[in-house]
Order: structure tokens, then sequence, then C-alpha cells
């Protein structure tokens, strides 16, 4: 007697749309990367994290959305570098030479400036008065305002000593120029040492400065007010118009 064949019933075409079709959840993280990176591509200067946040579907992670996005494009033309909390499209170091013209001008700094600059990132907030004690010579006013133009250099706060001095701190242009993340990426000795930066004569007791965050106010430090960038020359006060 023949042996009962077992049935066994055949896929449908319902079936395979079920199986080769991906989640929601799945579409709505590949919609929201492509928002993301459309967002950044589309703007001139680093966008916030909060702002692509604030423009991606309810829910979606955006700092999983970016490092995936920062990962995909490692090896291309252009690289996705995060400055701070915010992101931007630049071209990949090892290209840079194939895009630069020759109109390109090049900003060059004084002595002074990068002595100031230098400074200035690694021990901010910082005061002027700080400033020149540590440079062991006074630190002329155009020297700060060549770096404050340049984007590098900003007022961070003022300090809780008498006269409330102000403060200055460098800025995400410094970061994004430079190409550092956040400022903990700033060299270290070795690293100044091997960059030929540093003299073989550095006292051995020389240590290297970690500030603080970009954002951060320290202990003895307060925000810079509308008041405090009036009495500064930065702003005209209220009810009175600019010549």
């Amino acid at each position: 007697m023949a042996e009962a064949q077992k049935y066994v019933p055949e896929a449908s075409d319902e079936d395979d749309e079920i199986e080769t079709t991906p989640s929601l959840d799945a579409r709505l993280e590949q919609e929201a990367e492509r928002i993301a990176e459309a967002l950044v591509f589309a703007s001139a200067q680093p966008v916030s994290e909060a702002y692509i946040e604030s423009r991606l579907p309810r829910g979606a992670d955006v700092g999983r959305i970016m490092m995936r996005l920062k990962a995909l494009y490692a090896t291309r033309g252009v690289n996705l570098v995060q400055v701070a909390d915010h992101w931007a499209f630049r071209t990949a170091a090892d290209l840079s030479f194939v895009v630069q013209t020759d109109e390109q001008e090049v900003r060059k700094l004084s002595r002074a400036a990068l002595e100031v600059l230098a400074i200035i990132a690694y021990h901010q907030p910082v005061t002027r008065a700080e400033i020149e004690d540590i440079r062991g010579v006074q630190t002329s006013k155009g020297t700060l305002d060549v770096l404050m133009e340049a984007g590098w250099v900003r007022f961070r706060g003022r300090r809780r000593t008498p006269g409330r001095p102000v403060t200055f701190g460098t800025t995400r242009d410094f970061l994004d120029h430079f190409g550092l993340e956040e400022l903990r990426d700033l060299p270290g000795i070795e690293e100044l040492k091997g960059a030929g930066l540093l003299s073989g004569r550095v006292p051995s007791n020389l240590n290297i400065p970690v500030p603080v965050g970009e954002d951060e106010l320290a202990e003895n430090e307060d925000p810079i007010t509308q008041l405090d960038l009036e009495e500064l020359g930065l702003l005209t006060p209220k009810g009175e118009e600019a010549d």
C-alpha cells in the first residue's frame, strides 16, 4: 500500500511579502538616517544634535544614527565629523590638497597671537591678566581682537573676583578649524614634543592642563549677560540707537 504523502502547504505570495518586507521600525530608522544626512549636507555650518533630533521621527536615537552615518562616510571623499555636539561634512584629510585653490587666502597669525591662542585653548577659562602672567609679557588688545575676529576666541564669562575680569575661551569654529571633536582632543606633552613644538629643555614638572567643557562654567565664573556685553562695548545699551 502506498505510503500517504504528507500535505505541505505552498507558500503564498502574501507570505513572501510578509517575510521580505522590512518592519515599520526599520523603515522609520532608515528614513531618520536619510533626514539627518540631508540636514547636515544642506547646512554650511555644523548642525547641532538637538536640531537634528527635532526633525527626526519621535523616538529616533540621534546619537546612534549619527555614529552609523559617521562610520558610513569614514572611507569616502567626504567625512562626517563631530564638532562638540554638532555635526558637519568635511573633505577627507588626505584629500584636502585636491580641493585647495590658488586664490585661497591663508590666515597667518603672529607668534604672539599663536601663543595667546594656545594659552586660551589649554587654560580656559582664563583672564587677560592670567594670559600675561603665563606669557611673561603684556598682551595687546589687538592680539585678542584678531583671534576674536577669526572666530576662534570668545568671551566666556566673568570671574568672581574683585573687578570681575572677563574670561576667555575657544569657540566651536576653533574646534572645527583644527579638526577637533572636543577640547580633550588637544595634543598632550608627548604629542607636542613629537611634533617639534616643545624644546628638549622642558621642565620635568610641566603639566598640560585639561580645559573644562566648551559650555561648562567654572565654579568661580558667572555667565556673560546683556549688561556685561553693553559694559564691554559689544552691544548698544537698550533704548539707544547705534550711530
